[in-house]
C-alpha cells in the first residue's frame, strides 16, 4: 500500500515542478491549429465519400 502513497507522491511532485505547461497563447495557437486540420481532413473524407458515391451509382446504372 505505501508503493501507491510513493507512486502518487512522485507524480504529484512530477506535474508540478518538471512539467513545462504551455502558456495560454500557444494553448490557443495550437488550438487553432487542430481545428483547422480536422476541417481539412472531414472535407477530404467528404470529397472521397462524394466521388465514392457517385462511381458506384454509375456502375450500378451499368450492370442494370
Amino acid at each position: 500500500m505505501s508503493k501507491i502513497g510513493v507512486y502518487i507522491s512522485e507524480t504529484k511532485n512530477e506535474l508540478v515542478n518538471k512539467v513545462s505547461w504551455p502558456t495560454w497563447p500557444e494553448l490557443q495557437s495550437s488550438a487553432v491549429v487542430v481545428l483547422i486540420s480536422s476541417i481539412i481532413i472531414a472535407l477530404i473524407v467528404f470529397g472521397m465519400d462524394f466521388v465514392f458515391e457517385l462511381l458506384m451509382k454509375q456502375a450500378y446504372d451499368i450492370i442494370k
